[in-house]
């Protein structure tokens, strides 16, 4: 099996099916049992499932706002053009009215990730005529500028919830390995280190609130510790959101998660963790832990890459508890689980 960045293909899939629930039902079971050689393939199989079981429930239809001309009324007469119809001599009615159509963002998105797949290289053939024979269902439905999609614009609701896991795995696939040529057409670029850490992050996540239901796990807002909340400074500070906060009794562990090419910084020829988020978990470790009670501890965790050296940290500052790890994501899945459920000893 050939790995993205040093990770195993497969366990993207995994990564991916804890950040995406809806991978772990039935329609995607087999997905977990295969080879991908490329990234690109793996998304193309994730995508072909999900719009062969959504073609199955059917595509998902909303109004559209259309404007024809008619012989007979239909919705909101449009008298300016109606009536140069008639100095035209042409005895029809310009009619403004919602017609119900599959021809929406959703299903335009579906169309156009699918149409990008099937012109990349490091897509398979057999994906390939999968993803052909989904496309005939799709006549009725135009295409759409990928750079033109507002994805925070999208809404769900009782009716189309099964497109929620479709949009992000679109998402992943336009946003993040999107670049448009000298043409002025599209190709794939390398998949980017920015969807990969929201991936990891989400991914880890998700692993805890699964496996370990004896921890409390969510992201977690943070309010600076001020003794005057009246300074007008504060105003200007940032906003502290963790990736991950796990709570067990009065023990707490604040986990921010790395992805990135390279984990160390080198400095004068030395290569050390980067301080920057070391400050920050520090910084959200202390403006915690009011009361210095030592109770709240701090992760930095690493996505190891392909380097010699990877950070190790174990360290005291004050009564707290600061760490640095790496997770080899390039192991069999029963192998990364071992390594999260070792971390979390520190609220154990």
């Amino acid at each position: 099996m050939i790995n993205d960045k040093g990770i195993l293909i497969r366990n993207i899939y995994y990564m991916l099916s804890y950040a995406f629930q809806e991978l772990r039902k039935n329609n995607y079971d087999e997905i977990s049992k295969e080879d991908f050689e490329y990234i690109q393939d793996l998304f193309a199989e994730i995508l072909y499932k999900g719009i062969s079981y959504q073609l199955k429930q059917g595509l998902y239809r909303e109004y559209i706002e259309r404007h024809d001309t008619l012989t007979m009324l239909r919705g909101k007469l449009d008298m300016v053009e109606t009536i140069k119809n008639r100095v035209r001599h042409k005895q029809v009615l310009s009619c403004e009215f919602d017609e119900l159509s599959e021809d929406n963002t959703l299903n335009q998105i579906l169309k156009t990730t699918a149409g990008l797949l099937l012109r990349e290289r490091t897509v398979s053939s057999k994906r390939k005529n999968q993803l052909k024979s989904i496309l005939p269902f799709f006549d009725g439905v135009s295409t759409i500028d990928p750079f033109n999609i507002y994805w925070n614009m999208l809404r769900f609701q009782r009716n189309n919830q099964t497109y929620r896991m479709l949009m992000n795995i679109c998402y992943f696939i336009l946003d993040g390995m999107l670049m448009t040529t000298e043409s002025g057409s599209y190709k794939m670029a390398t998949f980017s280190d920015e969807h990969m850490n929201r991936l990891f992050e989400k991914f880890v996540l998700e692993y805890y609130r699964v496996h370990h239901k004896e921890l409390s796990a969510s992201p977690d807002h943070i309010q600076w510790d001020i003794t005057d909340p009246e300074v007008a400074i504060i105003d200007f500070l940032p906003s502290m959101k963790t990736d991950i906060t796990l709570r067990k009794g009065d023990q707490t562990l604040i986990i921010d998660t790395k992805y990135y090419g390279k984990m160390m910084q080198e400095q004068f020829d030395k290569q050390t963790i980067h301080s920057g988020n070391l400050y920050q978990i520090f910084t959200y470790v202390k403006n915690m832990d009011r009361d210095n009670t030592g109770n709240v501890s701090g992760m930095l965790l690493y996505a190891r890459t392909q380097e010699s050296i990877a950070p190790d940290l174990d360290a005291h500052f004050g009564p707290n508890r600061i760490l640095v790890r790496t997770l080899d994501l390039n192991l069999e899945f029963e192998g990364i689980k071992q390594q999260l459920d070792a971390f979390i000893e520190v609220v154990q």
